[in-house]
């Protein structure tokens, strides 16, 4: 067998993989589209610690503490905690000022949002005891919370879900094609994932920040034990394998700020990449095995999204590549392959317009930025897509290490909306 006929095979078993992974996504469009019917409250009304990672957020945090004070919950029932992890500016001192407890972390060697989140917890459980919370919210210091935020989480936390996660937005989509690539994909995310398996049945998916957690599983796990580069997503792979589903609350809406210069986004999509194949590699042997347990749609969605399907678009790229350079040096024709070559990049780039055309059309009450820049970058989204090609050669074979992301965007929620 030629090496030719060995890519070309290679070729057709990734499009036929790479199928199998997107294709169920596309299942979840008519259950996405389908009107809901809001969850029933219980009325119960429970004690909430907000847990908020901050590294020299000082120009920001106060405007999230802010957001935390107006809400509707009942405020004796609420109470923000800040870690200060390794700062060098006056984000303690801000986030005292506006009402947080304040607890300051010094460590150089164990860096990163999951190990402040475990100081955290560990300085909470000491000052205040394991039983005084019912459960914990999670926020990055740059977000700002809708002023029905807590009580909507409230409505849907519970035994069945003791895990919700929110409606995540964006308060800079219109700054330029980077940061508008995040939000459609944050929202898409939300509106198109994690919408439709919470109606399935099927466990969503914790992205990063605005996510709450129950007591109980706090104490199941001893506090935060979760420190790959993608501590959301190994946060999330180990409660579905405990047996827990975690909710969504499409009526909760958070804001967060996305990242504006390539290079800060190259550096923080490369982490997510590699940290989910850590993840992946850590616990896809027990994800298979889930699949014959009562979370099994669950397990094999997650095997699915975590980092398959965008290692297999890089494999099929570099495929291509290859092929068409072994054709052209064999004396092929030159126009049928490069014709082929274009096709295999036009397809991908059809799907991903789709996505974020449906997404932009569907949220477009939702997207805080004009009509014009609503519309042109859901043109520039396949090519924001399209980056993490390069960026997912980068992580799978160059250095990658958890760096801060400089936020900018001061506002509040009044300002945003």
């Amino acid at each position: 067998m030629s090496a030719l006929t060995v890519l070309q095979t290679i070729n057709r078993v990734i499009g036929v993989l790479f199928l199998l992974c997107y294709f169920y996504q596309f299942l979840y469009v008519p259950v996405a589209l389908r009107r809901k019917k809001r969850a029933a409250a219980d009325g119960t009304i429970r004690r909430y610690a907000v847990l908020i990672s901050a590294r020299n957020e000082e120009a920001v945090i106060g405007q999230l503490l802010e957001s935390i004070r107006r809400q509707d919950y009942p405020s004796g029932n609420l109470i923000a905690f800040v870690v200060a992890d390794n700062c060098t500016d006056a984000t303690a001192q801000v986030a005292k000022d506006a009402g947080a407890v304040v607890y300051e972390r010094r460590d150089r060697v164990h860096v990163g949002k999951g190990y402040a989140l475990n100081f955290l917890l560990s300085q909470i459980r000491d000052n205040w005891g394991d039983d005084y919370f019912d459960g914990y919210f999670v926020f990055d210091a740059d977000n700002l919370l809708a002023e029905d935020y807590v009580s909507r989480m409230n409505e849907v936390f519970g035994p069945e879900h003791q895990i919700v996660t929110s409606y995540r937005n964006s308060k800079n989509f219109g700054d330029n094609w980077i940061s508008a690539g995040y939000a459609l994909w944050f929202l898409r995310d939300a509106a198109f994932l994690n919408g439709p398996r919470s109606q399935l049945g099927i466990s969503a998916v914790v992205s990063g920040t605005g996510f709450l957690f129950g007591k109980d599983i706090m104490l199941r796990a001893n506090g935060w034990p979760f420190h790959s580069l993608s501590e959301d997503t190994e946060f999330t792979v180990h409660n579905i394998l405990e047996g827990e589903r975690v909710g969504y609350c499409g009526e909760a809406e958070i804001f967060d700020e996305q990242p504006t210069h390539l290079g800060q986004s190259v550096r923080q999509r490369m982490r997510w990449v590699r940290g989910n194949l850590q993840v992946f590699l850590k616990e896809g042997g027990r994800l298979t095995a889930g699949l014959a347990g009562k979370n099994a749609l669950s397990c094999l969605d997650l095997l699915l999204s975590i980092p398959p399907a965008i290692v297999l678009t890089v494999c099929g790229v570099v495929v291509g590549l290859a092929l068409t350079v072994m054709e052209l040096l064999s004396g092929g024709p030159v126009l049928p392959m490069l014709g082929a070559t274009l096709a295999s990049f036009i397809v991908p780039y059809l799907l991903l317009f789709f996505a974020g055309a449906l997404t932009t059309a569907t949220q477009w009450r939702h997207i805080h930025a004009s009509t014009w820049k609503k519309l042109l970058y859901t043109l520039t989204f396949p090519l924001f897509m399209t980056t993490y090609v390069p960026i997912t050669i980068l992580a799978l074979f160059g250095k990658v290490d958890w760096k801060p992301i400089e936020h900018r965007a001061v506002m509040n929620i009044q300002e945003l909306k």
